[in-house]
Protein backbone atom coordinates (compact mmCIF):
# COMPACT_ATOMS: atom_id res chain seq x y z
CA UNK A 1 0.00 0.00 0.00
CA UNK A 2 1.31 3.32 -0.88
CA UNK A 3 1.45 6.59 1.29
CA UNK A 4 0.86 10.43 0.20
CA UNK A 5 4.61 11.17 -0.69
CA UNK A 6 4.89 7.11 -2.77
CA UNK A 7 5.25 7.71 -6.44
CA UNK A 8 2.33 6.10 -8.75
CA UNK A 9 3.45 3.18 -11.05
CA UNK A 10 1.96 4.95 -13.79
CA UNK A 11 -0.51 8.36 -14.28
CA UNK A 12 -4.11 6.65 -13.09
CA UNK A 13 -7.06 7.49 -15.92
CA UNK A 14 -9.05 5.03 -14.08
CA UNK A 15 -9.42 6.13 -10.15
CA UNK A 16 -11.70 5.04 -7.70
CA UNK A 17 -11.83 6.59 -4.06
CA UNK A 18 -12.63 4.65 -1.23
CA UNK A 19 -13.77 5.77 2.54
CA UNK A 20 -16.30 5.83 5.05
CA UNK A 21 -19.34 8.08 5.05
CA UNK A 22 -17.98 11.78 6.28
CA UNK A 23 -14.13 11.41 5.12
CA UNK A 24 -14.29 13.32 2.06
CA UNK A 25 -14.86 11.24 -1.03
CA UNK A 26 -16.84 12.98 -3.25
CA UNK A 27 -14.80 16.19 -2.22
CA UNK A 28 -11.55 14.16 -3.08
CA UNK A 29 -13.29 12.56 -6.68
CA UNK A 30 -13.70 16.61 -7.90
CA UNK A 31 -10.43 17.35 -7.10
CA UNK A 32 -8.71 14.65 -9.02
CA UNK A 33 -11.27 14.60 -12.20
CA UNK A 34 -10.49 18.58 -12.20
CA UNK A 35 -6.91 17.77 -11.58
CA UNK A 36 -6.49 15.39 -14.29
CA UNK A 37 -9.20 16.19 -16.42
CA UNK A 38 -11.45 12.85 -15.89
CA UNK A 39 -14.95 12.58 -16.34
CA UNK A 40 -16.61 12.31 -12.95
CA UNK A 41 -20.19 11.24 -11.77
CA UNK A 42 -21.09 11.35 -7.82
CA UNK A 43 -22.43 7.76 -7.67
CA UNK A 44 -25.15 8.59 -5.45
CA UNK A 45 -26.77 10.29 -7.50
CA UNK A 46 -26.85 7.08 -10.00
CA UNK A 47 -28.08 4.85 -6.91
CA UNK A 48 -30.72 7.18 -5.04
CA UNK A 49 -33.88 8.10 -7.59
CA UNK A 50 -36.91 10.22 -6.14
CA UNK A 51 -37.67 9.39 -2.05
CA UNK A 52 -34.41 7.83 -1.02
CA UNK A 53 -35.52 5.18 -3.65
CA UNK A 54 -32.72 2.57 -5.17
CA UNK A 55 -33.05 3.43 -9.24
CA UNK A 56 -33.35 0.25 -10.98
CA UNK A 57 -31.03 1.28 -14.01
CA UNK A 58 -28.03 1.57 -10.88
CA UNK A 59 -25.88 -0.99 -11.93
CA UNK A 60 -25.97 -0.73 -15.76
CA UNK A 61 -25.36 3.11 -15.00
CA UNK A 62 -22.10 2.72 -13.32
CA UNK A 63 -20.80 -0.90 -15.73
CA UNK A 64 -21.87 2.22 -18.77
CA UNK A 65 -19.59 4.91 -17.03
CA UNK A 66 -16.52 2.52 -15.85
CA UNK A 67 -16.98 1.36 -19.23
CA UNK A 68 -15.07 4.14 -20.14
CA UNK A 69 -11.49 4.59 -20.70
CA UNK A 70 -11.42 7.47 -18.11
CA UNK A 71 -12.94 8.22 -14.47
CA UNK A 72 -13.48 8.99 -11.58
CA UNK A 73 -15.82 7.50 -8.99
CA UNK A 74 -16.64 6.36 -5.44
CA UNK A 75 -15.82 3.00 -4.18
CA UNK A 76 -19.52 2.21 -2.49
CA UNK A 77 -22.41 0.09 -2.85
CA UNK A 78 -21.34 -3.33 -2.55
CA UNK A 79 -23.38 -4.70 -6.11
CA UNK A 80 -20.77 -2.54 -8.00
CA UNK A 81 -17.91 -2.55 -5.76
CA UNK A 82 -16.23 -5.45 -7.97
CA UNK A 83 -16.98 -4.35 -10.83
CA UNK A 84 -15.44 -0.18 -10.56
CA UNK A 85 -12.72 -2.50 -8.42
CA UNK A 86 -11.91 -4.24 -11.80
CA UNK A 87 -11.49 -1.61 -14.27
CA UNK A 88 -9.92 0.73 -11.97
CA UNK A 89 -6.29 1.33 -12.30
CA UNK A 90 -6.11 2.97 -8.85
CA UNK A 91 -7.75 2.85 -5.54
CA UNK A 92 -7.36 6.14 -2.79
CA UNK A 93 -8.07 5.05 0.47
CA UNK A 94 -9.37 8.04 2.40
CA UNK A 95 -8.67 6.30 5.88
CA UNK A 96 -8.61 9.84 8.76
CA UNK A 97 -9.47 8.67 12.02
CA UNK A 98 -13.00 7.75 13.38
CA UNK A 99 -13.17 11.06 15.11
CA UNK A 100 -12.51 12.94 12.08
CA UNK A 101 -14.94 11.41 9.70
CA UNK A 102 -17.57 11.47 12.46
CA UNK A 103 -17.16 15.46 12.79
CA UNK A 104 -17.13 15.98 9.24
CA UNK A 105 -20.07 13.86 8.64
CA UNK A 106 -22.09 15.52 11.30
CA UNK A 107 -21.09 19.36 10.58
CA UNK A 108 -22.33 18.14 6.83
CA UNK A 109 -25.62 16.53 7.45
CA UNK A 110 -26.32 19.60 9.58
CA UNK A 111 -25.46 21.82 6.69
CA UNK A 112 -27.29 20.27 4.03
CA UNK A 113 -30.15 20.05 6.56
CA UNK A 114 -30.09 23.80 7.66
CA UNK A 115 -29.34 24.90 4.26
CA UNK A 116 -32.04 22.31 2.48
CA UNK A 117 -29.45 21.38 -0.15
CA UNK A 118 -30.88 19.24 -3.04
CA UNK A 119 -28.94 16.28 -3.13
CA UNK A 120 -29.82 14.24 -5.27
CA UNK A 121 -33.18 13.91 -7.78
CA UNK A 122 -35.06 15.63 -5.07
CA UNK A 123 -33.76 14.28 -2.57
CA UNK A 124 -32.68 16.14 0.80
CA UNK A 125 -31.48 15.72 4.80
CA UNK A 126 -34.20 14.60 6.85
CA UNK A 127 -34.89 16.50 9.92
CA UNK A 128 -31.99 16.03 12.48
CA UNK A 129 -33.95 14.47 15.36
CA UNK A 130 -34.75 11.81 12.89
CA UNK A 131 -30.69 10.54 13.70
CA UNK A 132 -32.60 9.54 17.28
CA UNK A 133 -35.20 7.05 15.46
CA UNK A 134 -34.25 6.16 12.13
CA UNK A 135 -31.64 3.44 12.72
CA UNK A 136 -30.32 4.23 8.86
CA UNK A 137 -29.94 7.81 9.55
CA UNK A 138 -26.79 9.01 7.67
CA UNK A 139 -24.93 9.65 11.28
CA UNK A 140 -26.07 6.35 12.84
CA UNK A 141 -24.94 4.76 9.31
CA UNK A 142 -21.41 6.48 9.59
CA UNK A 143 -20.93 4.75 13.18
CA UNK A 144 -22.28 1.56 12.43
CA UNK A 145 -19.66 1.49 9.21
CA UNK A 146 -16.81 2.99 10.55
CA UNK A 147 -14.54 0.46 10.37
CA UNK A 148 -15.74 -1.72 7.61
CA UNK A 149 -13.00 -0.54 4.94
CA UNK A 150 -9.90 -1.32 7.16
CA UNK A 151 -11.45 -5.53 6.11
CA UNK A 152 -12.42 -4.49 2.54
CA UNK A 153 -9.70 -2.45 1.24
CA UNK A 154 -7.16 -5.37 2.53
CA UNK A 155 -8.77 -8.00 0.73
CA UNK A 156 -8.97 -6.25 -2.10
CA UNK A 157 -5.14 -5.42 -2.25
CA UNK A 158 -4.81 -9.32 -2.05
CA UNK A 159 -7.30 -9.77 -4.67
CA UNK A 160 -5.64 -7.64 -7.21
CA UNK A 161 -2.07 -7.21 -6.14
CA UNK A 162 -1.71 -4.76 -9.61
CA UNK A 163 -4.01 -2.41 -8.29
CA UNK A 164 -1.86 0.50 -6.85
CA UNK A 165 -3.75 1.88 -3.46
CA UNK A 166 -2.94 4.84 -1.64
CA UNK A 167 -3.96 5.38 1.82
CA UNK A 168 -4.55 8.61 2.92
CA UNK A 169 -5.33 9.11 6.58
CA UNK A 170 -5.00 13.07 6.94
CA UNK A 171 -5.99 16.12 5.29
CA UNK A 172 -2.74 17.39 5.00
CA UNK A 173 -1.43 13.89 3.64
CA UNK A 174 -4.60 14.23 0.67
CA UNK A 175 -2.90 17.55 0.16
CA UNK A 176 0.43 16.22 -0.31
CA UNK A 177 -0.49 13.79 -2.64
CA UNK A 178 -2.10 15.94 -4.47
CA UNK A 179 0.41 18.52 -4.93
CA UNK A 180 2.61 15.22 -5.53
CA UNK A 181 0.55 14.21 -8.32
CA UNK A 182 0.05 17.55 -10.12
CA UNK A 183 4.17 17.68 -10.24
CA UNK A 184 4.20 14.32 -11.86
CA UNK A 185 1.63 15.17 -13.86
CA UNK A 186 3.72 18.17 -15.38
Amino acid sequence: MLGPDDPLPRRPVRVTVAGVSGSGKTTLCRRLAGLLDLPYVEIDSLYHGPGWQPLPAFVDEVERFTAGERWVIEWQYRAVKPLIAERADLLVWLDPPTVVTLAQLIRRTIRRRIRREELWNDNYEGPLWQVLTDPDHIIRWGIRTRNKLREEVPGLARDRPDLPIVRLRSHRGVDRWLRRLAIDRS
